[in-house]
């Protein structure tokens, strides 16, 4: 490499790399991108991206098996799960192909590694486990990410516990499965196989479902699940599992009580943690709590000139969230004055299994917390006209609000398309919209998002359509 010296040097091409390192080069920072593995990162490659794929290829699953409601006769219908997964790592590979291209199209230099901090600005590049270059850097930001957690006694070996990464890329469809876990990843797998009819069992340790959610959210999800057909286990703790052939036996307490349970493959989906190991954080004043890198709201660790960015840092573990420190961080390195620190308070979650979950803010329990007096809307999607014309009556809107202030505080829905819907909600919060502004917006009928105007009346006693 001719030229070794640059502004900002990020480490990791995930959604928080490469997004800082494109910001970075916008702002007129010579700016060099490290990535061992693939452009992307794990979201784009192993995660977000190709999930939504296999999601999808179950949601067309699930119409076809209810294509008679619709007025359809449809028989012999079968599914290849080679040509799903296949499928699913195109549409990775063809967004992969992209971050290079905006890379190149924004003068990245991309250098092909394993990134490593080496001493006050500098970085080595190893390939294969040898040294193969260093370049030195004013700033530098760590974007490593994370990995999926491992249990003692639980250790994936890639053929029958797997962990996401071997769950998207099954050989042969298992008839049954047992997920370990049931956030967001564990509850979207479960979902997936299940409409592709695999006989599926959900263990949880804590006593309920998508624990980040709003209470009344997650009840209403494991009531639909289970009415689908899914078994879950909540306040379960696994006591064994032995590996036979090809399946594994399972044995776990609920209830005071101790069940086997033997299938095809495991998931083990029981959270994630960060990558800190062989980066060179030995030799600097970076701090680490859990696994994860301590930052302060502009992202710089306690090692001068030495930033940290995404998952490596801790929760939310979301792209989104990820891509957004990244221009928070580079922009603090380039001086733009109206940077301001992230608000989690402001970050929606999304869950994309069957019925769709997503939220942001306070849920009603974390607002009385707080001691709030509140005021709670709630709308069925039974109510809705084009709920009940998609055939996709199954659904619950909620707000909550500030009672003294109008302030909306949270939103949490469950529902067909709520991953889509609640953005409107995301820029309520952040234009500090109250009640009365979003009663006085008009929403277009028929659509789903009057549920959100509605939910928005309830709480206010002024529900029209339920």
């Amino acid at each position: 490499m001719s030229d070794k010296s640059f502004d900002v040097i990020v480490i990791g091409g995930g959604p928080g790399g490469y997004v800082a390192a494109i910001r970075a080069s916008q702002l007129g920072l010579k700016t060099a991108l490290v990535e061992a593995t693939h452009l992307g990162g794990i979201c784009l490659n192993w995660g977000c991206i190709p999930t939504k794929a296999l999601l999808r290829s179950s949601e067309v699953s699930h119409l076809i098996k209810h294509a008679s409601e619709y007025g359809f006769d449809v028989k012999g219908v079968s599914f290849d799960i080679k040509k799903i997964v296949e499928r699913s790592r195109n549409v990775a590979k063809q967004l992969s192909a992209g971050v290079k291209h905006l890379l190149k199209k924004n003068k990245v230099t991309v250098i092909d590694g394993f990134g490593k901090l080496a001493g006050k600005q500098k970085v080595t590049i190893e390939k294969d486990g040898k040294k193969i270059d260093e370049i030195t850097g004013k700033n530098i930001i760590l974007a490593t990410g994370a990995r999926a957690r491992v249990l003692p006694g639980m250790e994936p070996d890639g053929k029958l516990i797997w962990t996401y990464k071997e769950a998207m890329v099954p050989d042969k469809m298992p008839k049954s499965i047992i997920v370990v876990g049931s956030g967001a990843i564990g509850i979207e797998f479960a979902s997936f196989y299940h409409n592709l009819g695999a006989e599926v069992t959900v263990l949880e340790v804590v006593d309920r479902i998508l624990s980040a959610e709003d209470e009344e959210i997650s009840t209403f999800a494991q009531k639909s699940l289970e009415k689908q057909g899914m078994k879950i286990h909540t306040s379960a703790k696994i006591k064994d599992m032995k590996k036979g052939k090809d399946n594994v036996a399972v044995t776990f307490e609920h209830n005071g009580k101790e069940h086997k349970v033997t299938v095809d493959r495991v998931i083990m989906a029981v959270g994630i943690v960060g990558n800190v190991e062989g980066i060179g954080l030995e030799n600097t004043k970076v701090k680490t709590d859990r696994n994860h890198i301590v930052v302060n709201q502009w992202l710089q660790t306690d090692e001068p000139g030495v930033y940290a960015i995404g998952d490596v840092v801790g929760a939310p573990w979301l792209a989104h969230k990820a891509s957004h420190e990244g221009v928070i961080c580079v922009e603090k390195i380039a001086g733009v004055k109206d940077v301001h620190p992230l608000d989690v308070n402001g970050i929606p979650g999304c869950t994309y299994c069957m019925p769709q979950v997503a939220s942001v803010g306070l849920t009603e329990k974390q607002a009385k917390d707080k001691g709030y007096k509140l005021k709670v809307g709630r709308f069925p999607y039974m109510g809705n006209g084009k709920a009940i014309a998609l055939g996709e009556p199954e659904g619950l809107v909620k707000t909550i609000f500030d009672e003294k202030t109008g302030e909306l505080l949270g939103a949490h829905m469950i529902g067909a398309e709520v991953t889509e819907l609640i953005q409107g909600y995301v820029i309520g919060k952040k234009l500090e919209t109250t009640e009365a502004d979003l009663m006085h917006t008009i929403f277009p009928h028929p659509t789903l998002s009057e549920m959100m105007h509605e939910s928005v009346l309830d709480a206010y006693g002024k529900v029209i359509h339920y």
